[in-house]
């Protein structure tokens, strides 16, 4: 189901659809900076599923000092805080990225990052990069922390919505998946048959490539 991509390996796509889970944010952000920058449209899913190194104890404290931030005189005037790990991911990537030139707006533009796996992204194959993953950046032994439980700590309130989507996508996905095994099973029987063993000769002896 998933296609590894290797981080000097050269791609270009209509467009490129990352699943977010399992990654380090970093990583995959330092990544999909520079494939936006060359030109490539890039969709994130799953953005909640993707881990930062360190505890949740630790990344919470240096969240909670980073909304701690604004301007004293007008807080509403001062940068926004996201909370979704879609957001989170986004302004990471937004960092890498010469936003104030035009280069940069137009590469931003071509950028698409999700909570779950919204329609149609659900039924496109997905893609991993296999440089940006933590099993293999990130030593076993190492704590981590997942996005999207950071985020839930912090004040995100969609996450029993974006659980239960996912549910009933998985649910979707699985009995997709049932239903096409059969259908192969059934394909493989009947072109396996004896029956069909003498018409296959006769294909042959017409000239068909059986």
């Amino acid at each position: 189901q998933f296609i590894f991509i290797k981080k000097k390996g050269k791609m270009f796509k209509k467009e490129l659809v990352i699943d977010g889970k399992g990654h380090l944010m970093g990583r995959l952000a330092s990544y999909v900076a520079k494939q936006l920058l060359n030109g490539q449209k890039i969709v994130v899913v799953r953005c909640e599923s993707m881990v930062q190194s360190g505890s949740l104890f630790r990344n919470k404290l240096k969240f909670m000092e980073y909304l701690r931030k604004s301007i004293l005189s007008n807080p509403r005037k001062g940068f926004k805080h996201f909370r979704a790990p879609s957001k989170i991911f986004f302004k990471a990537v937004r960092g890498m990225i010469p936003r104030f030139t035009t280069r940069g707006e137009h590469a931003l533009a071509r950028l698409k990052v999700f909570d779950g796996i919204p329609a149609p992204f659900d039924t496109k194959k997905r893609n991993v990069v296999d440089d940006a993953l933590k099993v293999v950046r990130l030593r076993s032994h190492r704590k981590f922390t997942v996005l999207g439980e950071l985020a839930k700590e912090v004040g995100w309130r969609s996450s029993a919505i974006v659980a239960k989507l996912e549910a009933k996508r998985m649910e979707k996905s699985k009995r997709y998946h049932e239903l096409k095994k059969g259908k192969e099973e059934l394909k493989e029987k009947a072109t396996g048959s004896a029956s069909l063993k003498n018409v296959d000769k006769m294909l042959q002896e017409l000239g068909y490539q059986i």
